[in-house]
């Protein structure tokens, strides 16, 4: 029986590190190959990680919440019938050791053989299980440990916003009985220290009543830390402000026939099941346009100083989620039918949603869509997504009086706005585009003077 580390692995798309979002498994568990044993998030999406052995588990390095670099060891297997792990410097002839590939596609990069620090989480010290099973610590987890150890008994376990507000309040915090998760200080606990006889008792001049505690409880700031997605769709967006001079043009547009197409589609068996909507139609429109202005499905090579324009419409479909902006991409966009495209759309976005896109299908985009009209707004200013050109944002369909055939009528109104990169797209390029799509929508049956 010999213990073996499994370490972070490379999860592609230049993703160096990850937050350890939850474990999966506890120390001696007994695992599969390929069994789930915990859920990393990072940059683009939440990911799940597969056992590389089939062993027990003696000890994981890291509680959830810790940001974890590439090559660094996340948990220790008991391994029947395996080779004792050799420390990099005891290799023969003085050369690194090359980490063991896993059996699941990844696995840590070759030259990762150090062992850098872990970023925690303040408040967030230690590991579980770390000393099970009386395994002995290799110096490195010995000296985490007992660091660990240290700084859990010089001050209590609190996050940032708690501590600043016992700041405030003038409370030690070493008083505090903390009863979040393992001992954690939370802000419920300042709030019965605040408002108990004892700390009315001993409070300073400076300290609100106890009965003003009560009905104006203080209210401190959130202080809430940039990682993970957020990180990441900040970055994107000010590179893309900052590196393309970017323009709008905006049209409004009488969509009632493509609502009742809408209707009719969802209506009829052989498309009922893909329950295709405005924006799936929306998507087809743009497919379409794309071919009389290919201009806008393109990217600017800054190193080649050339314009590549894209011979595949690969669609980007922006996507609100708890986590934040996600934009998963439908490849091929423009050759899949109207019922195959809106079915796609519609499974990037619940996957999105429910925060397991893989890394690979967040990137590769050629153009994109943003729906703000699901959040009642009538039309904005979209940022590009960095690498393309375009894109087009759906405000919401608005049922209001409208010309039609020379009166006054209620119809379905909406408003597009093509965002673009005016290094890439003139204005008449990008009024063609927004034009074209208008006109399909607005009267389905103009497709065909287009293809």
């Amino acid at each position: 029986m010999a213990v073996k580390d499994f370490a972070l692995p490379d999860l592609g798309e230049g993703l160096t590190e990850s937050e350890l979002v939850s474990w999966k498994v506890a120390v001696g568990d007994s695992v599969r190959l390929n069994q789930i044993i915990a859920e990393v998030e990072t940059a683009k999406a939440l990911v799940e990680l597969p056992a590389p052995y089939d062993g027990r588990v003696s000890r994981l390095y890291v509680e959830p919440g810790v940001t974890v670099a590439v090559g660094e060891p996340l948990v220790a297997f008991e391994v029947a019938g395996a080779e004792p792990e050799t420390a990099p410097a005891a290799a023969s002839g003085g050369q690194a050791e090359v980490p063991e590939p896993t059996l699941v596609g990844y696995g840590a990069r070759p030259d990762a053989t150090s062992r850098p620090v872990r970023r925690a989480r303040p408040g967030l010290t230690g590991a579980p299980g770390a000393a099970s099973h009386g395994q002995t610590a290799s110096p490195i987890a010995s000296t985490a440990i007992a660091a660990a150890t240290a700084a859990a008994a010089e001050r209590p376990r609190a996050t940032p916003p708690v501590r600043r507000l016992a700041r405030e309040r003038g409370i030690d915090l070493a008083t505090v009985t903390g009863t979040g998760e393992r001992g954690l200080v939370t802000r419920q606990d300042l709030d019965a220290v605040t408002t108990s006889p004892r700390m009315s008792e001993t409070s300073g001049a400076n300290r609100l009543p106890v009965a003003a505690a009560t009905t104006a409880p203080a209210r401190g700031d959130t202080r809430i830390p940039i990682r993970g997605v957020r990180k990441a769709t900040a970055e994107a967006m000010v590179r893309s402000a900052f590196s393309a001079p970017q323009a709008t043009v905006f049209v409004t547009v009488d969509v009632t026939a493509t609502s009742q197409l809408v209707e009719r589609l969802r209506a009829r068996t052989e498309t009922a099941e893909a329950r295709p909507g405005l924006l799936a139609v929306v998507a087809k429109a743009l497919c379409l346009a794309i071919r009389r202005t290919p201009d806008v499905n393109a990217r600017w090579d800054d190193t080649a100083q050339e314009i590549v324009q894209s011979g595949a419409v690969h669609l980007g479909i922006a996507a609100a989620t708890p986590r934040g902006l996600l934009v998963p991409v439908v490849r091929d966009a423009d050759l899949l039918p109207l019922p195959e495209l809106a079915a796609a759309i519609r499974s990037l976005a619940e996957t999105a949603r429910a925060g397991r896109t893989a890394p690979a299908d967040l990137t590769g985009g050629t153009i994109t869509i943003t729906n703000v009209g699901v959040f009642g707004v009538d039309a904005g200013t979209p940022i590009l997504t960095p690498g393309e050109a375009a894109i087009l944002a759906l405000g919401a369909v608005r049922r209001q009086p409208w010309e039609h055939d020379g009166a006054i009528a209620l119809r379905d109104v909406v408003t597009l706005a093509l965002s673009f990169d005016h290094r890439i797209v003139d204005g008449q390029q990008a009024s063609r585009l927004l034009s074209d799509v208008g006109r399909i929508l607005h009267d389905p049956g103009s497709v065909l003077a287009l293809v």
